[in-house]
């Protein structure tokens, strides 16, 4: 098992963090990066790992330094199953 964070590490925003396995990529989160312009930046910049190659996503919550990133992940290849609460769900 592996685990890689792509936000939420160095700055408090932009929450994503990629858990493989031998067989499965699962990302937990998938928030954009807010605040300094510098930080806002990060969300242009490309992903490390394509997105139609994650299986699967989990949120931990609706805030958007946890899920606001989703619509540039679907737009560009995302087609997996969103796991969350009800709740985020509904704020999402």
């Amino acid at each position: 098992m592996k685990l890689t964070f792509f936000g939420g590490a160095g700055t408090v925003t932009g929450s994503k963090i990629l858990l493989e396995t031998e067989t499965k990529k699962l990302l937990i989160d998938c928030g954009l990066f807010q605040g300094l312009k510098e930080l806002r930046l990060k969300n242009w910049e490309e992903f490390p790992v394509e997105f139609k190659n994650i299986d699967e996503v989990f949120l931990t919550h609706a805030h958007l330094d946890h899920s606001g990133y989703l619509p540039i992940l679907t737009k560009n290849g995302y087609k997996g199953a969103i796991n969350c609460t009800q709740a985020t769900k509904e704020l999402t």
